[in-house]
Order: structure tokens, then C-alpha cells, then sequence
């Protein structure tokens, strides 16, 4: 008779099982023990008498099991069960492109940023130098003063900051190219929170808050340099150097963003279901001839 076959006969409908016997000489063994540690702190004779029991609980279990375990029939009775969840089912949500207004679907590249940077830095050369010449007259006012004249002492006066100077014209073009290339790269990193209105983020939000952050934090940082700095004409030129920004950004073309995408597919994994199969892979080839295809 098979293993199956003698399973089924002796389990069976109508059959028996043999389980373990009851017994109550575990439960005297556990009393024992706890009425021998309770002596200790009444009297020795709880102890004598927890120490009886214990011995008596050990000899009683152990010809239980010794030589051989003591066991009972049970009979065996087959219940019909059905299982049934009663958690509560939730239908998924169906979400179609049309209602994807938290995730933006195209967005613009990052190198537009880098690009709109330099244009803006370019086009907002114009209104420094007109500022220079309207309130200064003399171009190389506003120069200067981004090369370093503004952080010199205070004993300089304003005829010698609008005369040329090389060391800081150079000074000048170097932090000039440097914060247009930052500027971008961060306004470039911003596209996502509006990818639709890239010159109203460059020309208006984006100049009004570095702005407002220069002007609240520049007393502290150079108070010389804050005291000769022009507010007015410093957003203007801020403004034009945001929309340039804006519009070489908005000619450039979009992007699909990642972000629907699962995490493993934006990590590049390869995992079954959500990359796209290759065609022209074919069967596995043998061990040792992978090289040979």
C-alpha cells in the first residue's frame, strides 16, 4: 500500500487519528514548583510540600512517555469549509491622460536652461550700461561695480569707479559668465513646476524672488556695495535677463518626462513587464557560445 493510499485509510471519513493522551501531571509539576518558591519567603514545610509534588509530577509525566508514548484515538469527522474574505474590495481608479494635472506629461530639457542662461546674460548687458549712462554717464559704472569696486572702502569715490579699469573688467566677465551659467542650470531645474508658462516663471517669478533675496541679505553680506546698488534699474535688467531666458527656453523643444514611469524602469532595469521586449534577442544560446552570435 502506497504512502497516499494508507493516508487516506487511516484519516479518512469514518477513520481514527492517534494523537497524544491527556494528562494532568504537567499542571502538578508547574504547582509544585511554584509552592517550593513560595517557602522561601513563609514557611520551610511550603516548600516540603511543593517539593512532593514536583517529585510526584516528574514520576507521573515520565511513565507517561517512558518506554513508550501513551496515545488515543480520535476519531476523525470531515467538515465542509468555505473561505470567505470579509475585507472590503476597493475598485482602482482608471486614470487617463486628461486628468494628469499633478505630473506634468512634457517638460523642457535642462541644457534649455543652460541656454536661456547665456542669452540672458547676454541681453541684460543693455540695461546696465543704459543705466550707467543715464545716472553715472559712463558705461563702465555698472561694470566696475560688479568687478569689485562696490567691495573696496568706502573712501573710493564715484569719478573712479566710472573710469576703465582692466583688472576689473576681467573680474566682471568672469562672475558675470559664471552666476548666467548657475542662473540657467537652476532655472533650467525650476521648468518642471511650470513647464507651460516658462516666460512668465523666467521674466516675472523667478527675478522677483533672487531679487527680494539680494536685497534683504545684501546690507549684511556688503553694506558698500548696497549703498551704491541701484534697485530699480538692478530689476530691470533682472527682468530682461528672465524673459530672454523664457523665450529661448519656450523655442526649444519638450521632453516626456519619467516621473509616470515605474521606479525600476526610470533606474533602467530590465524587468519583465515593464521594459520592452527585444525582438531580435531569440533563445538563450548554450554555455560558452554566447560570444559566437
Amino acid at each position: 500500500m502506497t504512502e497516499t493510499a494508507q493516508h487516506k485509510t487511516e484519516h479518512g471519513q469514518g477513520g481514527t487519528i492517534q494523537l497524544p493522551a491527556p494528562t494532568h501531571w504537567p499542571i502538578i509539576l508547574a504547582f509544585g514548583c511554584t509552592m517550593a518558591a513560595a517557602g522561601l519567603v513563609t514557611s520551610v514545610w511550603v516548600s516540603v510540600f511543593g517539593g512532593v509534588l514536583m517529585v510526584s509530577g516528574c514520576v507521573g509525566w515520565f511513565r507517561q512517555v517512558l518506554p513508550h508514548e501513551a496515545h488515543e484515538s480520535v476519531p476523525v469527522v470531515d467538515h465542509a469549509v468555505t473561505i470567505a474574505t470579509s475585507r472590503r474590495l476597493v475598485e482602482r481608479l482608471q486614470i487617463g491622460p486628461e486628468q494628469r494635472a499633478l505630473l506634468p506629461v512634457e517638460t523642457y530639457p535642462v541644457l534649455s536652461g543652460i541656454k536661456g542662461g547665456i542669452a540672458g546674460g547676454i541681453a541684460m548687458i543693455l540695461p546696465a550700461l543704459l543705466y550707467g549712462l543715464i545716472a553715472q554717464h559712463s558705461i563702465w559704472y555698472p561694470v566696475n561695480l560688479l568687478g569689485g569696486a562696490g567691495a573696496t572702502s568706502s573712501s573710493i569715490t564715484t569719478a573712479e569707479i566710472a573710469t576703465f579699469h582692466w583688472s576689473w573688467l576681467l573680474i566682471a566677465i568672469v562672475i558675470h559668465s559664471i552666476t548666467c551659467l548657475l542662473v540657467g542650470l537652476l532655472y533650467g531645474a525650476m521648468l518642471p513646476m511650470l513647464p507651460r508658462r516658462p516666460v512668465l516663471l523666467g521674466g516675472v517669478v523667478a527675478p522677483l524672488l533672487w531679487t527680494g533675496l539680494l536685497h534683504s541679505s545684501m546690507g549684511i553680506i556688503n553694506p558698500a556695495l548696497d549703498a551704491r546698488i541701484h534697485w530699480g534699474w538692478f530689476v530691470i535688467s533682472q527682468v530682461t535677463f528672465g524673459v530672454v531666458a523664457g523665450l529661448v527656453v519656450a523655442r526649444e523643444g519638450r521632453i516626456r518626462t519619467t516621473g509616470r514611469l515605474p521606479f525600476f524602469a526610470r533606474m533602467g532595469i530590465e524587468a519583465p513587464g515593464l521594459m520592452e521586449s527585444n525582438p531580435d534577442a531569440g533563445p538563450p544560446l548554450p554555455r560558452g557560445k554566447e560570444n559566437h552570435r
